[in-house]
């Protein structure tokens, strides 16, 4: 019986790269559906970028001032997706909203894994936002991206409890913990 073809699919990174790292990891498994085919990056300098390199992956690593406005910056990402065949994209740290060149070319295939339990906490500093309100638990959401900040399509979720008297530094790292678990099998998930 012949094995099914992977799936190629693109990270898009801006900073460390633990995402895309656990994704990498996982990749390693013989029964992974997927092949990151492309690592895609609005901040050429980042440890993301620096990991995909360290792993032989392609790279599109481009600052969107580069260009004359979103849709020419997402074009240009546009031709580097369909040069690697990419199906799927996957954000992971990704500080940019996508536009409408991205979603209308990518409906339904990309998703976005976000540190808190949507529809609590959207945005850039769900983490300091949980610890601001002072809630209880928090935790990661996995889930299609649309047009807006994390409003798209829950896909999954777990819960991540907050502990008096923890630090910021400290939920972070509880809270990267489960996402480098729950991405890949969402991934996996999707992709079988």
């Amino acid at each position: 019986m012949a094995e099914k073809p992977k799936v190629s699919i693109a990270v898009f990174v801006s900073g460390v790269g633990s995402n895309l790292e656990a994704l990498l990891h996982a990749e390693r498994s013989d029964d992974w559906p997927a092949r990151i085919a492309l690592v895609v990056s609005d901040n050429p300098d980042s440890l993301a970028i620096a990991k995909a390199r360290d792993a032989d992956r392609p790279v599109c690593a481009r600052r969107p001032r580069e260009f004359t406005d979103k849709a020419a910056y997402e074009q240009a990402i546009l031709v580097k997706l369909y040069e690697y065949n990419v199906e799927w994209i996957f954000l992971a740290g990704y500080m940019r909203l996508i536009g409408p060149t991205l979603l209308q070319a990518y409906e339904g295939k990309i998703v976005n894994i976000h540190p808190s339990l949507l529809p609590a906490f959207p945005g850039r500093d769900a983490i300091g936002d949980a610890m601001a309100a002072a809630v209880e638990k928090t935790g990661v959401t996995v889930h299609y991206v649309d047009e807006g900040i994390d409003t798209g399509a829950i896909i999954a979720q777990e819960i991540v409890p907050i502990d008096t008297g923890m630090t910021k530094d400290q939920l972070a790292q509880r809270i990267h913990r489960v996402e480098h678990g729950l991405y890949p099998r969402v991934v996996r998930q999707l992709l079988s």
